[in-house]
């Protein structure tokens, strides 16, 4: 049995879960989330944990048990919580402004970087630091992820978009004429 599937989910007060016909709506205080499910994967509320049970022992019903358990552990947290990331600007005049639903980055090019923000995410501006807030974690992540890919940190000088918690390995230069 997957180490992952076989825990239970607990549900918070406040949270109520849906099932019909292979599409799991989980409901909170803040918003509500909807995914599909895999069809091997049975899913049942016993008191305020959520267990999930699979058809079979077969490879793939195996490996969407730990899948399942997860995908709906995030969806429980992200209608409670929600999700952030954080991303850092490092370089000289490399800077991000918010204008409704764009972000607009200066990134060094010949022209500002304008990017729109996804339905249901929040991104604020503070200093050189980006906040990518919002209760779906594949969104989140995926839309931070993006910004982060037009202009990567470099390993010589550093500068570039990074995670807050990325560590950049830095490269010697050039080692000159002696």
């Amino acid at each position: 049995m997957s180490r992952i599937g076989r825990q239970p989910v607990p549900l918070p007060r406040g949270v109520t879960l849906q099932l019909e016909e292979g599409c799991l709506e989980v409901t909170g205080p803040k918003v509500s989330l909807r995914s599909e499910l895999p069809g091997s994967i049975r899913v049942g509320v016993a008191g305020d944990r959520v267990v999930l049970e699979r058809a079979d022992d077969s490879k793939e019903s195996r490996s969407l048990h730990g899948l399942a358990r997860a995908l709906i552990s995030n969806m429980v947290v992200g209608v409670t919580e929600g999700f952030v990331r954080e991303l850092e600007i490092h370089g000289v005049g490399y800077r991000a402004e918010t204008n409704g639903k764009v972000l607009k980055l200066a990134l060094g090019f010949s022209h500002p970087v304008e990017v729109s923000i996804p339905e249901g995410l929040g991104v604020a501006v503070n200093d050189n630091r980006i906040r990518v807030e919002g209760s779906d974690r594949r969104l989140v992540g995926q839309f931070a992820s993006d910004i982060r890919k037009l202009r990567p940190p470099e390993p010589y000088k550093g500068k570039g978009i990074r995670f807050a918690d990325e560590r950049v390995r830095r490269k010697v230069g050039k080692a000159g004429t002696a």
